[in-house]
């Protein structure tokens, strides 16, 4: 009886000892990680006073408060609460298990950072047909451009981007494997229920949307706006023109910057979009 007993302590003992190696389980090498978190420490000091006084500078200065430094704070904005999400990916990328935030937060800054990539997406792509239209149609855009309009259209864009990412509330979660403890095994991942009812899914294929369609329409409207700088640079021109011109060059090349720097986050998201949906199936 005694050697019963013990043996099946033994035989506990091992298997706890087995399992206890897996949490906190990391995704990657420490030495990659430790780089990483270096280099996203640069990132976030930068980020923040960068798109900080970004803000700052255009919202205390009348002559800053252009139509298209109205979009570029907005994307700062959008920017700077991406920066301030980066600690908990940071720590979800040293420590992906146990999750023990709460569920709040695990459903929180995923929110805010998938709300925030759409809201840079749709501010890009409105600055660009403003940018567009202030180039093709000069005349037109005095009229139909205006700070009040952008003003609500950004606010309607951050609208349509809040939509847009709220089933992340209902898409992820904290949850744990069956029959383990959850405090070793709580993950904040996407949840059964948005596995089994396909939301999944579809979140995938608006990931997809707020991707490939924007990168179109840059590529149309840039392409467009290129043509008739160039046409324009052919013909015998006034000064007056010539200097709108030249302004107009310096927006497009400023905005080439941020438009090819979205693509990066929009294309990172959008491949993990995949992976979760490949890891579900």
């Amino acid at each position: 009886m005694y050697n019963e007993s013990s043996l099946q302590v033994a035989m506990d003992y091992v298997g706890d000892n087995d399992t206890l190696p897996e949490y906190p389980l990391h995704l990657f090498p420490a030495p990659l990680l430790t780089g990483v978190t270096i280099t996203c420490v640069l990132l976030f000091v930068v980020g923040i006073l960068g798109n900080v006084m970004t803000m700052l500078v255009v919202s205390r200065f009348r002559d800053m408060r252009t139509t298209t430094n109205l979009y570029l704070s907005s994307m700062a904005f959008s920017d700077l609460l991406i920066f301030l999400c980066m600690p908990l990916d940071l720590f979800r990328l040293w420590q992906y298990r146990p999750w023990n935030l709460g569920d709040l937060l695990c459903k929180l800054f995923q929110f805010v950072s998938e709300s925030c990539t759409y809201s840079t997406i749709l501010n890009i792509t409105a600055l660009s047909v403003e940018r567009y239209l202030a180039v093709c149609f000069p005349l037109w855009a005095k009229v139909v451009v205006t700070k009040g309009k952008v003003k609500l259209v950004i606010l309607v864009l951050w609208a349509v981007s809040f939509a847009s990412a709220g089933p992340i509330f209902v898409l992820v979660g904290v949850e744990h494997e069956n029959g383990t403890n959850p405090s070793d095994t709580n993950e904040c991942r996407a949840t059964e229920y948005a596995i089994q009812s396909g939301l999944l899914t579809i979140m995938v294929w608006t990931s997809s949307v707020f991707f490939f369609l924007p990168v179109f329409c840059l590529t149309v409207l840039y392409s467009l706006i290129v043509r008739k700088l160039w046409r324009r640079k052919k013909k015998d021109i006034g000064p007056k023109t010539s200097i709108r011109d030249k302004y107009n060059r310096q927006t497009v090349k400023m905005l080439g910057l941020p438009s090819a720097s979205f693509l990066v986050p929009s294309a990172y998201n959008l491949n993990t979009s995949f992976r979760h949906n490949q890891l579900a199936v």
